[in-house]
């Protein structure tokens, strides 16, 4: 052997050898899903379900302090409302500490009547694994998860004090 000959199946370093190349990943890594999901430049944590739909029924949502209502916001124009503390893509802000960016969603989803067997709007709410959680009616909601809201359900984000309740505004006006 001489020096212009290529030295073959020997390194400089022993443990070079002894390491497997790795092999490539092809699993989803959500870098194409967070791209298509992203809205003023913020990556959302939530993307609407196929079966979302406006509601057919005018909601509002009532928010309290105590027993003194500070606030309230009809949920009827669109499919969804994000609630949180970042203001650049929240559709209810929620000022709370304990509040995550990107806390819950209410979703108006089309289903099945279970009585009728006719398709209908109903609302549900979802926690977006929030920090400090969602309480409806006083229990904690499973993060990840939907729960359907009947009129006068009581939601609570984190350790906010504000209360805010649903109804529909037939309801609504005739409490009035």
């Amino acid at each position: 052997m001489n020096g212009s000959e290529p030295e073959t199946g020997t390194s400089n370093n022993p443990e070079a050898e002894k390491k497997p190349k790795e092999a490539p990943n092809f699993g989803v890594s959500g870098a194409l899903t967070a791209e298509a999901n992203t809205f003023k430049g913020v990556v959302l944590k939530y993307a609407e379900p196929p079966e979302a739909r406006k509601p057919t029924v005018k909601y509002r949502l009532y928010a309290f302090k105590g027993s003194d209502q500070i606030d309230m916001v009809p949920v009827s124009r669109q499919s969804a409302y994000l609630f949180g503390r970042e203001r650049l893509v929240a559709d209810i802000p929620v000022d709370h500490p304990s509040a995550s960016k990107q806390h819950a969603v209410l979703q108006f989803r089309s289903v099945t009547d279970k009585e009728s067997g006719r398709r209908i709007v109903k609302p549900y709410l979802i926690d977006l694994d929030s920090a400090n959680g969602t309480s409806l009616n006083g229990a904690k909601m499973a993060p990840s998860r939907y729960y359907e809201l009947k009129t006068a359900d009581v939601i609570k984000f984190g350790f906010s004090s504000r209360d805010y309740v649903l109804m529909d505004e037939g309801q609504a006006d005739d409490d009035d």
